[in-house]
């Protein structure tokens, strides 16, 4: 899933973000007025807004994800606002309420950037009449039925599993022993701390594989070449692999091992199948043998799909199970087996399937 034929069109969007977000960042500066204007339940499809919220359109992930968003804005000719956080969450939060001063039904499909910061973003969508589908991070004891039906539904990745899975690809590319490194993402984040438990599961069924050290590089490139930089001064050639929770700091990683002149000779994986990591993987050159996808179009298009229908009144929430309120959805192992599938943006004929039915993918209830 490789978007490098739609990166001119992220060009655009991205020269165009900072007026978005002066919008919004005016609108909450106004929301003193919101209860005023907080608009009834239920909205004509001419009348919702489709919001995305997202860390950053200069993460790949994200950019993607917006990507699908704008294929289900296309769908039902709407264009889609972007808020873009840069993993504040204060920022965040001010974004989100900043959407009652429109005085309009709207629909936000989200990821939090932790968990802790969720129910007050479901709180602020419920107060403004809002419908939100959120992904990725909340509480385990907070579900969308605690709060009520404009908190249509949260969608997540079972990243233990999935976490043990990929890891044992690494151990593989190893031999099956030596030392290891690993990048953790934001340490309040669900997907990070389940996909470390994956990695340490797979260590207790591997004993020839030591984890040498962890620390948390919080999803950014940047951290990370500076983090593995540390960690293969500290280390040095005990370093036989690198473990990355996302495919931005493996990336970073990369850069670490290509200074050091240790590149094609330690494997690394991640997860995100951003379009450098699958270039990577597809050409081999550097050892970057896996990474996992969780098709950041699809998250982007059918779940803001969800919220909109949620907010048109073409699903009822209140008659939704509470397996399809709170589920994880499927995901895929990529290697240099199969890259090849994943190489492509969607069109928007081979996601409608997905925008049309937004459980389509599911694979479990969280709970």
């Amino acid at each position: 899933m490789n978007t490098l034929g739609s990166f001119p069109r992220w060009t655009k969007r991205a020269a165009g973000i900072a007026t978005i977000m002066a919008v919004a960042i005016g609108l909450s500066a106004c929301s003193s007025a919101a209860d005023d204007n907080k608009p009834a339940a239920g909205g004509e499809k001419g009348d919702v807004l489709l919001v995305q919220g997202i860390r950053s359109l200069s993460n790949s992930y994200h950019a993607n994800w917006a990507a699908g968003g704008d294929l289900f804005g296309e769908s039902v000719d709407k264009k889609v606002i972007v808020l873009s956080d840069e993993a504040d969450s204060q920022k965040q939060l001010s974004l989100v309420k900043g959407l009652a001063a429109k005085g309009q039904v709207y629909a936000l499909n989200i990821d939090p950037n932790t968990s802790s910061d969720t129910e007050a973003i479901v709180r602020a969508v419920t107060e403004a009449g809002g419908y939100v589908v959120t992904q990725w991070n909340k509480p385990d004891d907070l579900n969308p039925w605690d709060i009520g039906d404009h908190w249509v539904a949260h969608i997540a990745f079972d990243g233990t599993g999935i976490g043990k899975d990929v890891s044992q690809t690494l151990f593989d590319s190893m031999g099956g022993e030596g030392g290891i490194i690993a990048l953790q993402g934001i340490l309040d984040n669900k997907p990070a701390k389940q996909r470390f438990a994956g990695l340490q599961e797979a260590l207790k069924a591997n004993p020839g594989i030591t984890l040498l050290d962890d620390q948390t590089a919080n999803w950014s490139r940047t951290e990370a070449l500076s983090v593995t930089q540390t960690l293969l001064a500290k280390h040095g050639d005990k370093v036989k692999g690198v473990w990355a929770a996302n495919d931005e700091m493996a990336l970073g990683a990369l850069e670490a091992l290509k200074a050091a002149g240790m590149a094609g000779k330690v494997p690394i994986i991640g997860f995100d199948a951003v379009p450098q990591a699958l270039d990577e993987i597809k050409s081999g050159t550097n050892k970057y043998v896996a990474t996992v996808s969780t098709d950041p179009w699809w998250q982007g298009g059918a779940a803001l799909s969800l919220a909109y229908k949620a907010a048109t009144g073409e699903i009822d929430v209140s008659k939704l199970s509470h397996d399809q309120r709170a589920f994880y959805a499927e995901q895929s192992i990529v290697t240099k087996d199969n890259v090849e599938k994943f190489t492509q943006a969607p069109t928007l004929e081979a996601l409608k399937p997905d925008l049309d039915d937004p459980f389509k993918r599911f694979s479990a209830p969280i709970n």
